[in-house]
């Protein structure tokens, strides 16, 4: 796989080495810009070393140079950006952009962050790796959250709903709707991988997650709503691989992947001794905790063995007294990333607008050509296709499959109902495959 690979890792090294936090007011800027190139490689570099199961370099790198906080503060930066900047910048009167590449950049930047973040986190190095950023990266992901559950009131964004007469602004902003969802769900990916982490955490993080944010009760609104599943014309819809799928009706029943993180998210916050002593269930954690019973069915305990245990704290708890409110005698660690940013451009929004209007967003058609060009060599889309491994096929109808023959695991089928057609070809095959195997 060594063809494979998008950098050397000298200039892996390199890149994760040079990584820094920018001002507001330089986002968007020349040197700003090649970071964010930077962070796309190294984005895609690491999701080719996960998916080419080789070694993982560039979270050992991100340990090594102590570069998570870096990417801490980056995704929280952004953020403000988006929030405080951008708003602003639409209304400025000169605004009138004929071409919003170089501002998607800048709203891209903080999906860019996260992702990677998602990827390398899975490491439990990686995570002890952000220290006391790991404060603001929980405020973050429950800022997320929050706006998950918020979302389910009034739908979510979709690809289809464009106007063919909309301005380039207008199709911008509706794309960074659609990111925004996206990035909620890899926060809520990225929080998951925090909790496995639960019983070597600070006791302020652990603190601040059970009783300042109250995040099993938060996950417990999400279950029950599952924003990322929807009904559209009478099918069950999910959103996966960045976009909405049809789930077929016996694939209903399967546990998503983001249902699936927010079982163990709960699990390890609910299970572990530390965080059991530590969270206080009041009356109201304990009604909605208790509400996951309903969801514990037998096809969810068999997909998830473990969530047994889960099913016996809560038998234990639905007959424990309530606890009352009470004072955490643990000293508070208040994140600091938001409140400082915010503090050192509290009253300048308009200015930084006004200075990327001129120095930023408004570029020529030949810095434009090079910006493509240099994305263009960015993305190395033909890296990704050729090391990802290509989806199976129905061997009925030959269309995407999701479900294996369970006796010889050779043949995919995209339904029960080509599996059965099929059966009369397969047959043969299928009986001389499993009595082979148990011939070895």
């Amino acid at each position: 796989m060594g063809d494979l690979e998008l950098l050397l890792p000298g200039e892996a090294d390199v890149l994760v080495r040079g990584l820094r936090s920018f001002q507001l007011r330089e986002m968007g800027s020349e040197e700003w810009s090649q970071q964010h190139e930077h962070l796309e490689k190294l984005n895609m570099q690491a999701i080719l070393d996960a998916t080419a199961s080789q070694g993982e370099p560039i979270q050992e790198l991100l340990v090594t140079h102590g570069k998570t906080p870096t990417l801490v503060e980056e995704l929280i930066a952004v953020e403000m950006w988006k929030q405080k900047v951008f708003p602003v910048l639409c209304k400025l009167e000169d605004f009138k952009p004929q071409n919003t590449f170089p501002i998607y950049m800048v709203v891209h930047h903080e999906a860019s962050i996260i992702n990677l973040l998602e990827t390398v986190f899975f490491h439990k190095e990686v995570c002890e790796s952000a220290e006391d950023t790991i404060l603001d990266l929980v405020d973050y992901c429950h800022r997320k959250l929050t706006l998950l559950v918020a979302r389910t009131s009034r739908g979510v964004p979709s690809e289809e709903e464009e106007s063919q007469d909309s301005t380039p602004m207008q199709e911008l902003q509706k794309q960074a709707e659609l990111m925004e969802f996206e990035i909620s769900l890899k926060a809520l990916s990225v929080l998951r991988y925090i909790t496995d982490c639960v019983d070597s955490l600070a006791l302020n993080t652990l603190s601040r997650m059970l009783n300042t944010h109250n995040l099993p009760c938060l996950l417990v609104e999400l279950l029950q709503h599952s924003p990322w599943t929807r009904q559209e014309e009478g099918t069950l819809q999910r959103f996966e691989g960045g976009r909405w799928q049809t789930v077929v009706p016996l694939e209903q029943q399967k546990l998503s992947k983001l249902d699936g993180q927010v079982w163990i998210a709960l699990y390890n916050l609910l299970l572990c001794p530390e965080a059991q002593a530590r969270y206080c269930f009041t009356s109201f954690a304990k009604g909605q905790l208790l509400k996951l019973r309903a969801l514990l069915t037998d096809t969810l305990l068999d997909q998830l063995p473990n969530l047994a245990d889960l099913k016996d704290f809560l038998a234990h708890l639905a007959l424990a007294e309530t606890q009352t409110p009470k004072k955490d005698l643990v000293l508070e660690q208040i994140p600091e990333i938001w409140e400082r940013l915010e503090r050192e451009n509290k009253g300048k929004w308009q200015a930084i607008a006004k200075h990327q209007l001129q120095h930023v967003f408004s570029p020529s058609e030949q810095d434009l050509r090079l910006q493509a060009r240099r994305w263009a060599e960015t993305y190395r889309l033909d890296l990704l296709e050729a090391v990802a491994p290509e989806r199976p096929r129905c061997a009925s109808c030959n269309s995407e499959a999701s479900k294996r023959c369970s006796r010889c695991q050779n043949e995919w089928y995209c339904c029960r109902e080509c599996q059965v057609k099929h059966w009369e070809k397969h047959k043969k095959a299928c009986v001389l495959a499993v009595h082979g195997d148990r011939a070895k």
